[in-house]
């Protein structure tokens, strides 16, 4: 416990602050820069969120190899090497010239991307904590959750200064100067365990006990916890990417809905605090299955009571993604345990990645075809976040010893 107490604070801020850059100057990219970009090569901007689109896409696949490196060799080892590959991939974008440039150099982000958000961060965590590591993510989420207030002012004032390509390698610096030695030097380093006190020396001491499930189980609670971040995921980039035009189409002025969406944000942060402060005693289980309630309740309350509901959605909404953003992290370790977590994580957020990349491009469809009823889209789907948390169950306690002998709890 005195080892974690120590670790906990600066780990947690270091990966934070790492994990701030990597969102900044890849997720949130394009919102501030793709117009620009789209004006100097002679395309459309929708092409250039089609090269994030491939970005996406190309991070999904990665998440579990770069799962098990990290549960192998540690994440001071593969964290620093996306921060060069981030660094390599944008100063690719600064220099692209045509489409296949412009698309490879997204190509080399979203291998980044896979190896590097949030995901790799949080199996950092557990390698060097272990089943301690809940808080640990929950506050590199709370920092983290700062991307788009650093990324999108820093991204306009860089390019009106210098231009999109020099923003581009401003953001590669960031990357080289900061995120490679943090991750590198300090931050994700492996802590070696603290010397036991006299009082505490074991002269037979053992490992400790490991929670063991049935395959069954495991396979089942999988499907389940796969399922409930793909959807929830689904409807939080569907959001992020046609909020305002969504709530036009149910009355909502234009101006009005660009107020109603910057409560997002500190919803979201709001929602983190109360995870880490107010529930850190409680199993994130049930934390989870009440956030994943937020996005449907918000979207009830706005299409029944009209306009007059919108700040209500942006808080339930944001409050909700927010705390389903820290159970990607800790609720597979709080179900399944540290042995094997990075892999395993990867394959349960693949399927959220492959949604996210394809969600703006299907809610707007959904848009063109049906307006204000595409609403119903999204809480179809975060309900059925919610149900597939419902239905994960909490197995019995059972431990065993390295030796495989059963202990008894």
């Amino acid at each position: 416990m005195r080892l974690i107490n120590q670790t906990l604070p600066s780990t947690a801020l270091v990966l934070g602050v790492t994990q701030t850059i990597a969102w900044a100057s890849s997720y949130y990219l394009p919102a501030m820069l793709a117009v620009h970009m789209a004006r100097d090569l002679g395309v459309e901007p929708s092409t250039v969120f089609a090269g994030f689109t491939l970005s996406l896409l190309v991070s999904a696949p990665m998440g579990p190899l770069s799962g098990h490196l990290i549960d192998r060799f540690g994440g001071h080892i593969v964290l620093p090497a996306t921060s060069a590959g981030f660094a390599f991939g944008l100063w690719g974008l600064s220099q692209a010239q045509d489409l296949w440039t412009l698309f490879l150099a997204w190509g080399l982000i979203g291998v980044a991307m896979g190896f590097g958000l949030y995901e790799a961060a949080f199996a950092t965590l557990t390698r060097i904590m272990g089943a301690e590591a809940r808080q640990a993510i929950a506050g590199v989420t709370l920092i983290g959750g700062l991307a788009s207030t650093l990324s999108w002012p820093l991204s306009a004032w860089m390019e009106s200064q210098w231009g999109w390509r020099q923003a581009c390698i401003g953001w590669a610096g960031l990357h080289v100067l900061v995120g490679l030695p943090l991750n590198g030097l300090w931050g994700a380093r492996r802590t070696p365990a603290l010397p036991p006190s006299p009082n505490e020396v074991d002269p037979k001491p053992s490992a400790p006990a490991r929670l063991v499930h049935s395959n069954a189980h495991v396979k089942k609670t999988g499907v389940l916890l796969a399922t409930a971040f793909a959807t929830s995921y689904f409807a939080s980039v569907a959001m992020a990417a046609h909020l305002p035009r969504l709530l036009e189409s149910c009355g909502v002025t234009l101006v009005a809905a660009i107020l109603v969406g910057s409560l997002i944000g500190p919803a979201q942060v709001l929602g983190r605090l109360v995870e880490v402060i107010f529930l850190k005693g409680r199993h994130p289980l049930w934390s989870s299955r009440v956030a994943t309630l937020g996005h449907p309740l918000g979207v009830l309350a706005l299409m029944t009571i009209g306009p007059a509901a919108a700040p209500f959605f942006a808080i339930a909404h944001g409050a909700g993604n927010g705390v389903m953003t820290i159970a990607r992290g800790t609720l597979p370790l709080a179900l399944f345990g540290p042995e094997g977590y990075g892999a395993r994580q990867g394959w349960l957020v693949m399927p959220s990645r492959i949604l996210s990349a394809l969600a703006p491009y299907l809610t707007g469809l959904a848009l063109d075809a049906w307006g204000v009823h595409t609403w119903w889209l999204t809480f179809g789907l975060s309900l059925l976040a919610a149900l597939a948390l419902t239905m994960v169950k909490l197995p019995a306690d059972r431990r065993v010893t390295p030796e495989g002998h059963p202990t008894h709890i």
